[in-house]
């Protein structure tokens, strides 16, 4: 199993980051790559389409408003790999007006080596935090 991560610090409280990103259905609002998202089965099934018609379609996993967190695995996108899954952290850094936000998965490659997976995965959390820090301009 390969794991990639990624991880920025946001000029903003932890609560007006979880607000922005918080929502399973919010990727819209602070991704640009996806064009739009439609919740299905209650809230735990997302539909994303990206700007280029690419469907990818996730599953909630697990959600923690509290401590600003929530897990997903993906059921179909164009990714090569299996065992997807997900999670998005949000916390506050002690003694900052800052918000430390990590983006990291794991993942079983799948017809890729998993170096590449790995960099597939890096390059979407960081550029996905790089657009998520622009809507904080401190």
């Amino acid at each position: 199993m390969a794991k990639a991560s990624a991880t920025i610090e946001i000029p903003a409280t932890a609560d007006q980051v979880w607000q922005l990103i918080g929502g399973f259905n919010s990727l819209p609002d602070w991704l640009p790559f996806i064009a739009k998202s439609e919740l299905g089965e209650g809230g735990r099934v997302r539909h994303l389409e990206t700007g280029d018609g690419t469907v990818i379609v996730e599953r909630l996993q697990t959600f923690d408003d509290k401590a600003r967190t929530y897990t997903y695995s993906i059921d179909q996108g164009p990714f090569p790999v299996t065992d997807y899954l997900a999670k998005v952290q949000v916390r506050e850094v002690a003694g900052k007006q800052m918000t430390q936000v990590e983006w990291s998965g794991s993942f079983t490659p799948a017809g890729v080596t998993d170096a590449e997976a790995v960099e597939l995965f890096s390059g979407v959390y960081s550029g996905g935090l790089d657009a998520l820090k622009v809507n904080f301009p401190g």
